[in-house]
């Protein structure tokens, strides 16, 4: 774990190094300072040595000037440092996150990915900053001091040597205990989190049930929870302060009722006095600061292990070692292929699939929800890997090609259409960033988008909010047919992609597939039969399997399961979920 995140240090290990040397310099700074102080009261103030008091005055300013001047160093470059060091975390979890493959997705939430990428990561940031800066500083000064009081007089200096124990171990205490419940307290953030982004998200149908007070008392219950394990973790905490305290002043009356006999006896001057009380304040308030480091490193603790997990997480999938980036057509052949989600699943999701589809051709996949038909079409441009046997694009298996070559050819529109904040052209362009908006307008046309961009104020420059918000269903869909088809693929994709249009529309942009895009496999995902009734094969799935595999004609007259579906639909009602004996994976 902390050779992960020492890695991300990398260009601020100048600022990392200068900042504990400059905290050095102004401790070392600060430690002189009551030496020259005993000197004008031992020297000066008793004697009546007006030159002496100015000398030393002036010295004693020098030093002050000095120490703030590092002090100032030590916090630009601790701050630089800290900063930089939290970019660099952000930096590396994203990244790693753009290469997971969507099982390494499936094993976190979204909201504890975010809570690692922002709570997380300001929580490990100023546990840096505290350690470049006081973990230096309150060592040194605490070293310093000590050194300089024993040098004054060893047996008053043995006091704090009695305080400096007493106080380790009380730390240690309060740091062993309240880490267990830092390290509870933000997988509750997680569900606090994933309350407010579910709330957000689905905000439309919250209103539409009169569920905001449910919401409400949902939320606040998550919030509860991360206010239990806070005041758990604080009542710990919170012994620091008066524990320091009782020690400051105990320290502060055992020196001065010593102190003050020894000056009766002659055996310590009132200089002496007054620096060992002056270098008391210097070594509690370090053990302060060494204390409130603590503190902020047991918070952190739990906080780097849950960014280091993500930053260390491997993808499941990877591009071969000398990968093929030329894919010769848009053929696809399912060889004895069985597929689970899990690896250690007993029951898998797909079972003995076999399948030959030619390039060019349009295929229609038809089946109860649960019958894996997104699963199936996901193992194509190899967004999960089988668990057995082989897929193969253009005659060649999916694992041999570079996956970025792969999935720049395979165009998928999934079930869950999304858009993204920007113009309607941002968003078109994430299918080719190069696209003219003539070619984006010819898209939208195959797509039949153009009809409804055309009445939009903006038309294509018209903003798209975050998640599509301001447009409706069937024109999100649209626009995402659009989207892939700039990608101008060998194969593509459509996984219940036309749902929210209508049925006349639905016809329209299967016959532009085919006038337009004649030689692109299409794999069409639906479950009105009038969707797909017209492509070259349809496969009917159930329960993970492929039940049969024909054209509408031949199901037709042969499937009793695809006989059903379609009288009930031409009869006036009832979808393929009716009729059909779905499993359970999706």
């Amino acid at each position: 774990m902390l050779k992960t995140l020492l890695a991300q240090v990398r260009e601020f290990k100048k600022d990392s190094l200068l900042t504990p040397l400059f905290m050095i310099l102004e401790v070392l700074m600060e430690t002189l300072i009551p030496l020259v102080m005993a000197s004008i009261i031992d020297n000066g103030v008793e004697t009546g040595d007006i030159g002496h008091i100015y000398r030393m005055g002036a010295l004693m300013a020098v030093l002050a000037v000095l120490g703030l001047i590092t002090g100032i160093l030590g916090g630009k470059y601790g701050a630089r440092a800290s900063t930089g060091f939290a970019r660099n975390l952000r930096k590396a979890m994203y990244e790693n996150i753009q290469t997971f493959s969507f099982s390494n997705i499936d094993k976190y939430s979204t909201a504890g990915l975010i809570t690692r990428l922002t709570t997380d990561v300001t929580n490990v940031q100023n546990a840096y900053q505290m350690l470049l800066r006081m973990c230096t500083r309150a060592p040194a000064s605490l070293i310093c001091a000590m050194t300089m009081a024993f040098l004054v007089n060893a047996r008053l200096a043995s006091i704090y040597l009695v305080a400096v124990i007493f106080l380790a171990c009380i730390l240690l205490y309060i740091m062993t205990h309240a880490t267990k419940y830092f390290q509870a307290v933000f997988r509750k953030y997680d569900d606090l989190n994933a309350s407010v982004q579910e709330n957000i998200t689905g905000i439309r149908v919250v209103k539409a049930y009169v569920r905001e007070d449910y919401e409400t008392t949902k939320f606040q219950n998550a919030c509860n929870k991360v206010y239990e394990m806070f005041i758990k973790a604080e009542k710990l905490v919170v012994l620091n302060m008066p524990v320091m305290q009782f020690t400051v002043y105990a320290c502060i009356l055992g020196i001065s009722w010593l102190g003050a006999k020894m000056i009766v006896g002659s055996s310590l001057t009132t200089g002496e006095l007054m620096s060992l009380l002056a270098y008391c304040m210097n070594i509690l308030m370090s053990l302060m600061m060494l204390s409130m480091v603590f503190v902020m490193v047991t918070m952190s603790m739990a906080s780097a292990e849950r960014i280091s997990e993500v930053i260390n997480e491997k993808t499941d999938l990877t591009d071969p070692e000398n990968p093929i980036t030329e894919i010769p057509d848009g053929s696809i052949v399912f060889d004895h292929v069985d597929f689970s989600y899990k690896k250690d699943s007993k029951e898998p999701v797909l079972k003995d699939i076999n399948l030959s589809i030619r390039s060019g051709e349009t295929i229609g996949i038809i089946g109860g929800t649960g019958s894996a038909k997104s699963s199936l079409v996901n193992l194509i441009s190899r967004l999960y890997d089988t668990t057995a046997g082989s897929v193969k694009v253009g005659g060649i298996d999916v694992r041999d090609y570079s996956m970025e070559s792969l999935r720049n050819q395979v165009s998928v529109v999934l079930q869950k259409n999304v858009l993204f904040s920007g113009t309607i052209l941002d968003n078109l362009r994430w299918g080719n960033k190069n696209a003219s908006e003539e070619e984006c307008r010819h898209a939208c046309q195959l797509a039949c988008a153009d009809d409804f961009i055309e009445k939009m104020p903006e038309k294509y420059n018209t903003y798209i909010e975050q998640g599509g918000t301001n447009v409706s269903g069937g024109q999100k869909q649209r626009l995402c047919i659009a989207r892939a088809l700039l990608k101008k693929p060998k194969i593509l994709i459509l996984d219940d992609s036309t749902s929210a249009v209508d049925t006349a529309t639905d016809a329209r942009i299967r016959r532009a597939f085919a006038e337009e895009i004649p030689d692109t496999t299409k794999l069409i995902i639906a479950q009105r039969i009038s969707s797909i009734k017209n492509a070259d094969r349809i496969i009917v799935m159930e329960n993970g399997r492929v039940a049969a595999f024909g054209t509408h004609e031949e199901l037709l007259a042969s499937e009793p399961i695809y006989q059903e579906v379609y009288n009930s639909q031409t009869q006036g009602g009832g979808d393929f979920d009716h009729s059909s004996t779905g499993g359970d994976n999706a």
